[in-house]
């Protein structure tokens, strides 16, 4: 805690829960998150799209499934894959290494 407010920051309770910058733990924490990131995207971009989980699929050539996991974080994609489903949606993938 470092502050007035004993307020502990959102930074000290990942290191509590999932381990310190680059340990195995941390790192699969942040993968996870990253798929949850990507997946609440394409959601929320095929929802204003009007597009269900199977038309989704359809205009791509996949299944609803495969778009049902990509969206709940459970899916390992590449990017190829990711910037095609991001095109059916009318959207265009910026990649930015921070």
């Amino acid at each position: 805690m470092n502050n007035k407010l004993n307020l502990t920051s959102i930074e000290e309770l990942i290191s509590e829960d999932f381990g310190a910058t680059g340990t195995s733990e941390r790192e699969q924490f942040e993968l996870e998150c990253d798929a949850f990131i990507i997946g609440e995207q394409l959601r929320d971009e095929r929802l204003k799209a009007g597009l269900t989980q199977e038309q989704l699929a359809d205009k791509i050539g996949t299944k609803k499934s495969f778009i049902s996991r990509i969206e709940r974080g459970h899916a390992d994609i590449q990017l190829s894959t990711l910037v095609k489903l991001f095109r059916g949606l009318g959207r265009q993938v910026c990649l930015r290494v921070l």
